[in-house]
C-alpha cells in the first residue's frame, strides 16, 4: 500500500468508527505528515482522493472537513415507481434531462430480453436525473420500434418514460429480475454523471413489464452516483 492510501485508509476508519463525525475538521496537512513522516504533498494528495471518493469537503484556506453523508438520498431500487414521483416524495428539487435518442446496433442481451429478433429495432432513450443541480443518476431505457413506432421522433423528448407509457395505455408496471453490479465510470460517463473516476457507480439492469399484458415494455439500464445514495434493495 502507498504512503497515500496509508493515509487514506487510517482517516476513513477513523471516519467510520465515529472518532471523525459529520462536519468536524480533520487535522492539517502539516499535521498528518508529521504523523505519518511523508512529504506534505502525500497528505494533500490522500486528501484530494478522499473528496474525490465523497468522505470530506475541503474549504480554501480552511482545511478539510468530513462530509455529511447521512444527508444522502434514500432510494427504493424498484420498477414500479417512476423516479420522479420517488424524488418529489422526498421533497427534492428534482430535474430530467433528455440526452439523447438513437437507434443501437444488435445486443444479444437487450433484444432477447425485449422479445426483439435479429433484425428488428431497438432505441436508447438516455435521461439524466438532476437534484439540486447534480447529476446523480443515468437512466437508459432500450426499447422496440415494433412496440413504440413513434420512439425515433419522440424519444427526443422524453423526459419520463412512465408518463410517456401513461400516454400508451399502460398504466400499472412490475419489474423483471434485477442484475446489481458496481463499476467505475467510463470517460463518458464521468462527464455525463459529473463524477471523478473514483466515485463507483451503481449499476441496476432490469425490464419494465406491463402488467396486464405481460408485454416488456422496456430493458432498462440505470447508473447511480454511489455517493449520492443509500440503497433499499
Amino acid at each position: 500500500m502507498t504512503e497515500e492510501m496509508q493515509i487514506v485508509d487510517s482517516l476513513v476508519k477513523h471516519i467510520h468508527s465515529g472518532k471523525y463525525k459529520p462536519d468536524d475538521k480533520l487535522p492539517s496537512e502539516n499535521e498528518l505528515a508529521e504523523q505519518f513522516n511523508v512529504p506534505r504533498i502525500k497528505v494533500r494528495k490522500a486528501y484530494e482522493r478522499m473528496q474525490e471518493l465523497g468522505y470530506i469537503n475541503s474549504k480554501q484556506g480552511k482545511g478539510s472537513y468530513v462530509k455529511d453523508r447521512r444527508n444522502q438520498i434514500p432510494l427504493v431500487l424498484t420498477g414500479d415507481v417512476s423516479f420522479s414521483k420517488k424524488m418529489a416524495e422526498l421533497g427534492y428539487h428534482f430535474q430530467s434531462k433528455n440526452i439523447f435518442c438513437n437507434e443501437i446496433t444488435y445486443d444479444e442481451k437487450i433484444f432477447q430480453s425485449l422479445g426483439v429478433c435479429e433484425e428488428g429495432q431497438v432505441f436508447r432513450v438516455g435521461r439524466l436525473r438532476i437534484v439540486d443541480q447534480m447529476p446523480i443518476a443515468l437512466h437508459i431505457s432500450y426499447v422496440a420500434k415494433s412496440n413504440f413506432p413513434d420512439i425515433e421522433v419522440t424519444g427526443k423528448d422524453i423526459t419520463s418514460m412512465f408518463q410517456y407509457y401513461h400516454q400508451k395505455g399502460f398504466t400499472e408496471f412490475m419489474s423483471g429480475s434485477s442484475i446489481v453490479s458496481v463499476i467505475f465510470p467510463s470517460k463518458e460517463e464521468r462527464v455525463i454523471l459529473d463524477c471523478s473516476s473514483l466515485v463507483p457507480l451503481l449499476a441496476l439492469e432490469s425490464a419494465c413489464i406491463d402488467k396486464e399484458t405481460g408485454i416488456v415494455l422496456e430493458h432498462t439500464k440505470i447508473l447511480y452516483r454511489s455517493d449520492c445514495f443509500t440503497y433499499v434493495i
